[in-house]
C-alpha cells in the first residue's frame, strides 16, 4: 500500500471514530442515515484523488465552477424554465440543451454524480416527496451522451433502506436502463471536511465521493417543508453530510455555507410533480400539483431562486436563499437575469 493510500485510510479511520460518538440526526426529511457497512481500503484512484485537501481554498477545490465561470457564453442564457408536456425526459433535455448541453458540464471521462432527493421508502414518485424518475435518468442518460466515463445517482433515504427507497421511488430502474449506478451511501466516507468560506460552520462531515467527483448534478423535487419552508437545491444538499440535524440550527445559513463546500456545476429543480403542502413527506395526492416544470442552472441560487416563485414565494422569503447570495454563491435578482422560457408539447 502507498503512503497516499496509508493517509487516506487513516484519516478515514479517524474521520469514523468521531463520528460514532453520536447518532445519525433526523435529516431534512426526517431521513436517518443508512446503516454503518464494512468498506474495502481505499482504491488507488481514491488515493490519487486525496491530495485535493479540504482546507484548499474553495475557488480551487470546488469541483465545480462558480455561476460567473466563462464557460458560461455570454448568449446563453442565465437560467432555463421548460414547461408543458407529459415527457419529462424532454422537458430535461430541452432545458439542457439551451444553457448549452451537457458537454457545457460533463467532459469525456468524467466521474459524475447525481444527486436527487429520495426522501422515503414508502411512496412513489406520484406523490412528489422524491425527484421524479424520468428527470433522473434523462440527466444519467446525457451524461453518458457527453462521455462521462462513470455516473452514479445516490441519496440518504429514511424510512427503510436505501435499496427499498431507491426501487419504490421508481428511481433505480429509470437510471440503470439510462447506463448509471445507484450508490448505497457508506458511513465510513462521510469524512471531516473543512469549509473555508463557511460563516457558520467551518468544517463538518462530508461525504467523500461528493467531494473528489469531477462533476456534481443537484437534481432537488420542489417541494413543502415545515422547517425551511421549502425543499430545492441547497436544501438538497443536507443528503450529503453527517448529523443533519444539528444542521437545522441556523439552518438558512448553515446550507449556504454548505454549498459553498460541495459547489454542484449544474442544479436542475424538478417541478413536474410540486408538493405543495405537508412536506417534506407528504403522503396524500391532494397536496400533490402537476407542473410539469424543469428549472436549470450552473447558478443553484438562481435555480432555488425561480423556484420559490412556482409556490407563490419570492426568494427573500428563504433563508438559504438570501444567506447564499449574501456571501456570492449565486444571484436572486431574477429581474435581471437572463432567462429563457421553453414551451414543450402542444
Amino acid at each position: 500500500m502507498t503512503n497516499a493510500s496509508r493517509r487516506q485510510f487513516l484519516r478515514r479511520l479517524a474521520a469514523l471514530s468521531g463520528a460514532t460518538a453520536g447518532t445519525w440526526l433526523l435529516a431534512a426529511c426526517g431521513e436517518s442515515s443508512p446503516p454503518a457497512t464494512q468498506e474495502s481500503m481505499p482504491t488507488a484512484a481514491e488515493s490519487a484523488t486525496a491530495a485535493r485537501e479540504p482546507a484548499t481554498p474553495a475557488s480551487e477545490s470546488a469541483p465545480s465552477a462558480k455561476p460567473s465561470d466563462s464557460s458560461a457564453s455570454v448568449d446563453k442564457p442565465y437560467l432555463v424554465v421548460a414547461r408543458g408536456g407529459d415527457q419529462p425526459e424532454e422537458l430535461v433535455r430541452r432545458s439542457i440543451a439551451a444553457l448549452g448541453g451537457m458537454e457545457r458540464f460533463v467532459k469525456p471521462g468524467a466521474n459524475v454524480i447525481i444527486k436527487p432527493n429520495i426522501c422515503v421508502a414508502y411512496h412513489t414518485y406520484e406523490y412528489a416527496a422524491t425527484t421524479n424518475p424520468w428527470v433522473v435518468g434523462a440527466l444519467v442518460k446525457l451524461c453518458r451522451e457527453a462521455g462521462a466515463g462513470r455516473v452514479r445517482v445516490m441519496d440518504s433515504p429514511f424510512g427503510g433502506t436505501a435499496e427499498q427507497a431507491y426501487a419504490r421511488s421508481g428511481i433505480q430502474e429509470q437510471v440503470l436502463a439510462a447506463g448509471g449506478e445507484m450508490e448505497t451511501m457508506q458511513r465510513l466516507k462521510f469524512v471531516a471536511t473543512d469549509i473555508p468560506e463557511g460563516k457558520d460552520i467551518k468544517n463538518w462531515n462530508i461525504y467523500d465521493d461528493i467531494l473528489q467527483a469531477d462533476v456534481v448534478i443537484d437534481v432537488p423535487v420542489a417541494k413543502d417543508h415545515g422547517l425551511a419552508r421549502l425543499t430545492l437545491g441547497m436544501k438538497n444538499l443536507l443528503g450529503v453530510v453527517e448529523d443533519r440535524g444539528s444542521m437545522h440550527r441556523n439552518m438558512g445559513q448553515r446550507l449556504a455555507d454548505l454549498t459553498s463546500r460541495v459547489r454542484p456545476a449544474l442544479t436542475v429543480v424538478d417541478a413536474v410533480r410540486m408538493l405543495m403542502a405537508n412536506g417534506p413527506t407528504g403522503g396524500d395526492l391532494g397536496d400533490v400539483k402537476k407542473m410539469d416544470t424543469i428549472v436549470a442552472s450552473a447558478d443553484i441560487v438562481a435555480a432555488d431562486s425561480y423556484a420559490a416563485t412556482l409556490f407563490g414565494l419570492q426568494p427573500a422569503d428563504l433563508a438559504y436563499i438570501t444567506a447564499g447570495a449574501a456571501m456570492g454563491l449565486g444571484r436572486s435578482d431574477l429581474a435581471n437575469l437572463k432567462i429563457e422560457e421553453i414551451a414543450v408539447g402542444g
